[in-house]
Order: structure tokens, then C-alpha cells, then sequence
């Protein structure tokens, strides 16, 4: 597949793992907002997240990882496809692809909090569980 190809099969990928997540495909500003609220290295611009969706360019193997990783996808699929089941949201995918996209935000949310506040939203969880669990 020439690199031309494989930048636009990226890009079909990359949308169909955005709408799968909720998030619009079609906004590069949100794309690198999300991304760079994630992301501990330098943050990408709005032009290079452009260039992502319309099949421009690839990010690097540590950006795309990130992205993989925040919607719930296997990278290896993001980055070069594959067979159907590999794909987000199907039944033989990874167990991070399995989760539902608001179960990888909130995870991904709850990373960003200090120690602490971790603690407190486990024991939150648990707590929901065993109640959930008594009925």
C-alpha cells in the first residue's frame, strides 16, 4: 500500500474510532483539544490534528498510541487496520475495546486527579457496587 493509501485508510479509522467515542469527526479543533489534554509530551496544533482527518498524516507511534488508548481502540488497528475483529467495539477486540467510550473517558478523568481524590472516587465505586450488588 503506498503511503498515500495508508494515510487516508488511517484517517477513515481514526473518524469511524471518533464517532464510535462521541466526538465529531469533523473538528479538528476538538480533536487536538482532547488530545493534548491527554497527552504529556509536546501538544499538537489544530493543523496537524487537521492533517490527521483528512488523511494528510500519521501520527507518531507514541501520539497514536494515546489516541488509541483514549478511544478505545487496539493501536495496531488504528495505525494499520485489519481484520474485522479488530475493530472498535466488536466482540473479539482488546479489553479496552470493550469497554463503552464513556467508561474510557471517565477512566481517562479519573488519571488526571491527584492520589487522594483517586482513593476517594475507588471507594466510591466499590461502595456503588456492593449496593448495586444487595438489590
Amino acid at each position: 500500500m503506498n503511503s498515500s493509501n495508508e494515510r487516508e485508510s488511517f484517517s477513515q479509522r481514526l473518524q469511524q474510532a471518533l464517532k464510535n467515542a462521541h466526538y465529531s469527526p469533523d473538528s479538528p479543533t476538538r480533536l487536538a483539544r482532547e488530545f493534548n489534554i491527554r497527552f504529556d509530551g509536546r501538544p499538537i496544533t489544530v493543523h496537524a490534528a487537521r492533517k490527521w482527518l483528512v488523511g494528510e498524516a500519521i501520527p507518531t507511534q507514541e501520539k497514536l498510541r494515546m489516541i488509541a488508548q483514549w478511544l478505545g481502540v487496539p493501536a495496531e488497528w488504528l495505525r494499520f487496520g485489519g481484520p474485522e475483529e479488530g475493530a472498535p467495539n466488536s466482540e473479539n477486540g482488546s479489553a479496552l475495546s470493550r469497554f463503552e467510550s464513556a467508561d474510557v473517558k471517565l477512566i481517562a478523568d479519573l488519571q488526571r486527579l491527584d492520589e487522594h481524590h483517586r482513593q476517594i472516587a475507588r471507594e466510591f465505586i466499590r461502595m456503588l457496587v456492593r449496593v448495586n450488588y444487595q438489590k
